[in-house]
């Protein structure tokens, strides 16, 4: 029997809803995978504000739902295992936490432990035009073992609608978690 896959989507307070749900929706979908789903407060401002019933589709996705207080909860500690982890949308204040090793939420918590245990950790932050310290974090976030993934989607594929866009960016995540998906055609097929 195959095993489980845990993965954490860690949703934050930034432009790019749409994202999370498509990943959350796809991952819950999937046998063999246990999708955990950590909310900090201000996503959960944001879904009200991009999405009709985004909450409701993101938490009926989830195995399991962590709001950002929930600092005793499992994704807090590098004893729990889990797959990998993605931050989608990525703020640019999480962003900044991860970078500099703050723990001060379960958001921030886990990201840091999956760095510490040397899990994939994927962060789409989401903000334009960057300044320095948001590039400076970007940086010191990769050499610490994160994959910074901007939510840029391309256009090679011929896209047709916004799904076909977000489809592509849930795909890239995909790719750098290690779950296998069929939402975009490879390069070259």
């Amino acid at each position: 029997m195959p095993e489980t896959r845990r993965i954490l989507l860690a949703v934050t307070g930034a432009s790019g809803m749409p994202y999370a749900i498509r990943l959350a929706e796809f991952l819950g979908g999937r046998d063999g995978v246990q999708l955990h789903l950590l909310l900090s407060d201000a996503a959960q401002r944001v879904l009200a504000l991009e999405t009709d019933g985004g909450m409701g589709r993101l938490e009926r996705a989830a195995w399991a739902v962590y709001g950002q207080d929930d600092i005793a909860a499992p994704p807090a500690s590098g004893s729990w295992s889990h797959h990998g982890m993605a931050v989608v949308p990525c703020s640019m204040s999480s962003l900044a936490a991860i970078a500099s090793g703050l723990g001060s939420n379960l958001v921030h918590r886990a990201a840091d432990v999956t760095l510490k245990e040397r899990r994939p950790l994927v962060l789409m932050v989401r903000e334009t035009p960057l300044h320095a310290t948001h590039l400076s974090n970007m940086l010191a976030a990769d050499r610490a073992g994160a994959t910074i993934m901007p939510a840029a989607p391309a256009f090679y594929g011929r896209a047709e609608t916004v799904d076909d866009l977000v489809d592509f960016m849930a795909a890239r995540v995909l790719d750098h978690l290690g779950v296998e998906h069929d939402l975009i055609k490879p390069w070259g097929s």
